[in-house]
């Protein structure tokens, strides 16, 4: 059975830090974060297809600010989060492809499975 389990969620300042962890059950060649904020869409955060570090994709509004990394030993997909701002306020989601990434990008949201989330919210 696939399984997505997020965690790390929490209530922070604007300026904190959190760390995101995603255990997934088996192993996914592309992986991703998505949020989804009040009152929007969900949208791609940081994505990688593969195991090499230089596979990895971020939204624009995250970059310099969020690193995601892919423990395969482990199982674990993790999103490091600094310098939160507000409007990063959603939940995030984990979501994940057997194969390749559809679209060419894990940012696309066309994943085969999916997490329940976990609640980010930044307080101003």
């Amino acid at each position: 059975q696939v399984r997505l389990a997020e965690s790390g969620g929490d209530s922070v300042q604007v300026g904190g830090s959190l760390r995101l962890s995603c255990a997934a059950s088996h192993h996914f060649r592309c992986m991703g974060w998505f949020r989804q904020t009040p009152g929007g869409e969900r949208e791609g955060v940081a994505g990688v297809e593969g195991d090499l570090p230089m596979n990895r994709s971020y939204a624009e509004y995250v970059k310099g600010r969020f690193t995601i990394n892919k423990d395969s030993a482990k199982g674990i997909l993790y999103l490091e989060m600094n310098n939160l701002k507000p409007e990063d306020t959603g939940i995030y989601s984990c979501a994940a492809t057997w194969g390749p990434c559809n679209g060419g990008s894990p940012l696309s949201p066309n994943h085969e499975y999916w997490g329940q989330g976990t609640q980010v919210t930044v307080a101003s």
